[in-house]
């Protein structure tokens, strides 16, 4: 189901005038992609407009013209063709909150199976493989679930690549997610993007 087309009025309706500048981005990396199939085309843009509107949500507006850029580098028919091939569980106790997030990776064919416990979590660990986890960090009856939840995954022996999606991506928080066995920790959604699609990419 294709998402990008409300993710745009929504844009509109927070940017107004900066909505221009938005698609010009657009259009300027569309042009290097000239090569590409038209369907990457699309999905690049699907993907920049889910994280415009990601960034709005958190309020990053100033991020807005750069999701354009950020899908254009990042985005390529090699990296859709492994986000089409993986599924990630995400981990928060409210999903809703990362909507926009998942629909810049969903429109590059990456699925996702969601969680809002460190309980249910473990227990599809136990009934499939995944390529990656998201995990945010505070819950309400732990303050430091993200790291509950690495910790018992690292202490069996679990490897599969953990990313926090958190408030915070300060230094000393991302020092300590890294410590722990994450791959990172971060509260930017262009970021997030780019960590997924990186770790996706050598998966495989």
């Amino acid at each position: 189901m294709l998402v990008w087309p409300g993710i745009l009025l929504f844009i509109l309706l927070r940017f107004g005038r900066n909505l221009a500048e938005f698609f010009s981005s657009l259009g300027e990396f569309s042009l290097k992609g000239a090569g590409f199939e038209a369907s990457a085309k699309r999905k690049q843009a699907e993907a920049a407009a889910a994280l415009a509107a990601a960034a709005v949500s958190r309020n990053d507006g100033g991020a807005t013209p750069e999701s354009a850029a950020i899908a254009a580098e990042a985005v390529t028919p090699r990296v859709i063709k492994r986000a089409e091939r993986s599924t990630v569980l995400w981990v928060d106790d409210h999903p809703n909150n990362n909507i926009y997030e998942r629909q810049a990776l969903e429109a590059l064919g990456v699925s996702f199976v969601l969680a809002t416990s460190t309980e249910e979590a473990l227990e599809k660990l136990k009934q499939q493989r995944f390529d990656a986890i998201i995990s945010d960090m505070g819950r309400l009856s732990d303050s430091q679930a993200g790291y509950t939840l690495l910790d018992q995954l690292r202490s069996s022996g679990d490897r599969t690549p953990f990313i926090i999606y958190a408030r915070s991506r300060a230094p000393d928080h991302v020092a300590e997610a890294q410590r722990r066995g994450a791959i990172d920790c971060t509260n930017r959604p262009d970021e997030l993007f780019q960590m997924v699609l990186l770790t996706l990419g050598r998966r495989f």
